[in-house]
């Protein structure tokens, strides 16, 4: 039997091998709001421009206000062999008002009718998306006020390089996901374009007005080209590319967080909201909140890739291969959401140990730079001169088995003979950070400053 919906030009149905292929339903569903307030707006728009009549489109509005009604509750039944949403929502219509829902396919084709929904769909998770960033840079804010002044070792090559603190380093990631969001804003600007009324590739001839339904559906315009329109998937790939960088960025403190917690450094911890034991270590204390977020960044990263292969080779418009477009972004855009949001409870959570920080801050020489520069300051040496005089006590220090601050006056004095008592004002890991004063650097007083005017920017973004 062929499928009634398109099945004029076919006199038998599908293997099931093909229905089984061919269906999207599973994931497309997810699109039943989308697809019923796309149909809404076509329908009132084919109204008012006299293509079909009022009396149909207010049964048709009806029809879909009561499918919504079922999806929501639960009762609506989804059918594999109707294939796709689209279908099953005017399967369903038919049943309920009869001859109008044939009409309410009028001037639109399942191509531009898809991209509709998943431009719909992908606009909203954005702004989701956008909102659990905007809690996250939060979290991170209300931290780096916290610890303003808690010192910790700055790291290069994860080898000690320069005392930081731990306020400083949580102002890094809201720099990132600030960068993030202009990402995800300018990939909402750019898929703002209505595909509705573009029908299969080529237009229609009936009167449509796309203003009119682009407007209605909160877009800034309709998409200028039917051929483009309809098979368009930048969206997709730019707010993956968006998505990825983004979940690259949280996979770096995932790490920072595994790290820090672990008992080699000590510098950190977690409590039991983010950590889980072992089944036969009765010890273990393991981050796996911190390791899922990690692990899924491949996840998130695949579907870029993926859906990049889906379209490399794709001619000129509509291609059933565009159907792969929304498994992967949505399976990607829900883990990042969760992703952000359990990160953000993570940076709340974690309590770093401020004196096991300090400490580490001091080892490896963290201050040598800070030596360097005194004598630059105060002996007048050139940087490179002043390095190598640097590097000199440092491996004095080395061989000694001390602690910068802790070699002898007379021990750097053999090196560097006008070296004089004042030098040890600079070694200690509080004094350096309280030096870098420099914008952007990692100075108590800088921090704060950059935290209360992040905190205001984003309490103004909430207004």
């Amino acid at each position: 039997m062929s499928n009634k919906m398109w099945g004029g030009r076919f006199a038998s149905g599908p293997d099931a091998l093909m229905e089984e292929i061919n269906t999207s339903i599973d994931f497309d569903r997810h699109l039943f709001r989308e697809d019923i307030l796309a149909s809404k707006a076509h329908a009132a728009m084919l109204a008012k421009q006299g293509i079909i009549t009022a009396e149909d489109a207010g049964k048709i509005a009806q029809g879909l206000d009561k499918i919504l009604g079922e999806i929501d509750a639960g009762t609506f039944d989804f059918k594999r062999a109707l294939e796709d949403i689209h279908m099953n929502v005017e399967s369903r219509l038919t049943e309920l008002v009869g001859p109008a829902a044939g009409r309410l396919h009028t001037a639109r084709s399942r191509n531009d009718q898809v991209a509709t929904d998943f431009k719909l769909w992908v606009r909203s998770a954005i702004e989701d998306i956008d909102r659990a960033l905007a809690a996250f840079q939060h979290a991170l804010v209300e931290k780096a006020l916290e610890h303003a002044g808690t010192v910790m070792p700055g790291l290069t090559h994860l080898q000690t390089a320069q005392p930081v603190t731990f306020g400083h380093h949580m102002l890094a990631y809201v720099e990132m996901i600030a960068r993030d969001r202009g990402r995800f804003a300018d990939a909402r600007k750019r898929l703002n374009e209505s595909p509705l009324g573009a029908a299969a590739l080529a237009g229609t001839s009936f009167p449509i007005d796309r203003e009119m339904t682009a407007q209605a559906l909160g877009f800034d315009r309709p998409a200028a080209n039917s051929l483009d329109a309809v098979s368009d998937r930048d969206f997709v790939l730019e707010t993956l590319a968006a998505a990825s960088i983004a979940a690259v960025h949280l996979s770096r403190l995932a790490e920072e967080i595994v790290i820090w917690t672990s008992p080699l450094t000590g510098l950190a911890k977690l409590s039991d909201k983010f950590t889980t034991g072992s089944s036969i270590m009765p010890q273990k204390r393991n981050p796996d909140a911190a390791e899922l977020v990690r692990a899924k960044t491949g996840r998130i990263v695949g579907s870029l890739n993926a859906m990049l292969m889906v379209m490399k080779g794709l001619p000129l418009a509509y291609q059933k291969d565009m159907q792969e477009d929304k498994e992967g972004a949505m399976s990607a855009l829900s883990a990042l959401t969760l992703s952000i949001t359990a990160m953000a409870g993570m940076v709340t959570d974690i309590q770093p140990d401020t004196a096991r920080m300090k400490k580490a801050a001091g080892e490896g020489y963290a201050t040598a730079t800070d030596l360097a520069d005194w004598l630059v300051r105060t002996l007048k040496l050139p940087f490179r001169d002043a390095h190598h005089v640097t590097g000199r006590i440092v491996a004095a220090a080395s061989d000694s088995n001390l602690p910068l601050h802790r070699l002898p006056l007379d021990a750097m004095q053999k090196i560097e003979p006008r070296i004089t008592r004042d030098v040890f004002e600079v070694l200690s890991v509080s004094s350096s950070v309280k030096s870098r004063t420099s914008f952007g650097g990692t100075a108590p007083k800088n921090v704060r400053m950059a935290a209360k005017r992040w905190q205001r920017k984003l309490d103004k973004g909430k207004e």
